[in-house]
């Protein structure tokens, strides 16, 4: 028998720590999937908000709303450009059990309309948890690129009002925009054909995606990307296979997982080593986790290749005194 309105906002409230769980585990699983294929992405979830399930429940008068209500929980998987999402949504596909896919990009009821293609995936979430009745949880998976990740955000902030009808200038103007957004993601899928095409460039922008989506899972504070790629392209030289080395830093990274969250914590941009002292600087950036892997699995190459380029050697055995490691 369906719950009532209030019996399923009552279970959901149950139910949350659980969901909550099960989102992070289907994200941190997403994480690894999309590092592990080389593509470059940030993935984030939550759990819907208790007031927003309240809140779905009253607004569409569903007739049985625990079940009807199919994004309990979401995560958003953002890529830079369009040319990432059908490899992103292949990585999906294969890492988790998927129930549907709504996919709206070749929809020609679209083509004449300027509104984003929409592209979600309805999949089990990791970790075989279930509710009350033994059915596994699912999770809506939204995958965008950047622009349209901005525009939309944007837009539900001025067009999504409840019983409010935006002026009809305001949102023209809105949809518009997504004619800026088509070219916008194209220049940046060209741009990136262009730069893949530079063996060099290429090479360390590689490493420098597989280290900051890993980086991300430590800590969000803004680095120097200046200094990342000047780093980046002295590491380069200590790595032979950019793609496997994906895989490998991944490993290295879940291996030591514990011991590099302490040695951030302890050195990282909000420690008091840097904030007071402004020493330890690569240990606030992405790329001090190759500086860490190759540290720890090769350590004298890393020496000479560093000692051969223009960058600190003090910043080296900072490094090396974090990881503890002599040189």
């Amino acid at each position: 028998m369906p719950l009532t309105a209030d019996e399923a906002f009552q279970r959901y409230q149950q139910e949350l720590p659980r969901i909550k769980e099960a989102v992070e585990a289907t994200e941190t699983h997403l994480i690894h999937s999309t590092t592990r294929k080389g593509i470059t992405c940030e993935v984030t979830s939550r759990p819907k908000e208790v007031s927003s399930f309240k809140t779905k429940i009253y607004r569409k008068r569903y007739s049985d709303p625990w079940k009807q209500i199919t994004d309990k929980a979401g995560i958003r998987v953002i890529v830079p450009h369009r040319g990432l999402l059908d490899p992103a949504l292949e990585v999906v596909k294969e890492c988790l059990d998927v129930v549907r896919v709504e996919d709206d990009r070749e929809d020609p009821r679209h083509v004449d309309r300027l509104r984003y293609p929409r592209l979600h995936i309805q999949a089990i979430m990791v970790g075989g948890m279930a509710d009350p009745d033994g059915v596994p949880y699912e999770c809506e998976i939204q995958l965008r690129t950047e622009a349209v990740d901005l525009w939309s955000r944007m837009s539900h902030k001025l067009l999504y009002k409840p019983g409010v009808e935006p002026p009809a200038d305001v949102s023209r103007s809105l949809y518009r925009l997504i004619a800026l957004v088509e070219l916008y993601d194209l220049e940046v899928e060209r741009g990136v054909k262009a730069m893949a095409e530079h063996p060099t460039l290429a090479h360390g922008n590689r490493l420098l995606s597989a280290a900051e989506q890993l980086y991300r899972t430590f800590t969000d504070h803004p680095y120097s990307r200046d200094l990342s790629h000047e780093t980046v392209g002295v590491l380069s030289e200590t790595i032979d296979n950019d793609t496997a080395y994906g895989e490998q830093l991944l490993e290295f990274t879940e291996r030591f997982r514990e011991r590099l969250e302490q040695a951030y914590a302890d050195y990282g941009p909000t420690s008091a080593h840097f904030l007071k002292h402004g020493r330890y600087l690569l240990a606030s950036q992405p790329e001090s986790l190759i500086i860490f892997e190759r540290l720890h699995n090769a350590r004298f190459r890393l020496k000479s290749t560093w000692r051969r380029s223009e960058l600190p050697e003090t910043m080296l055995t900072d490094m090396a005194q974090i990881w503890g490691t002599g040189l």
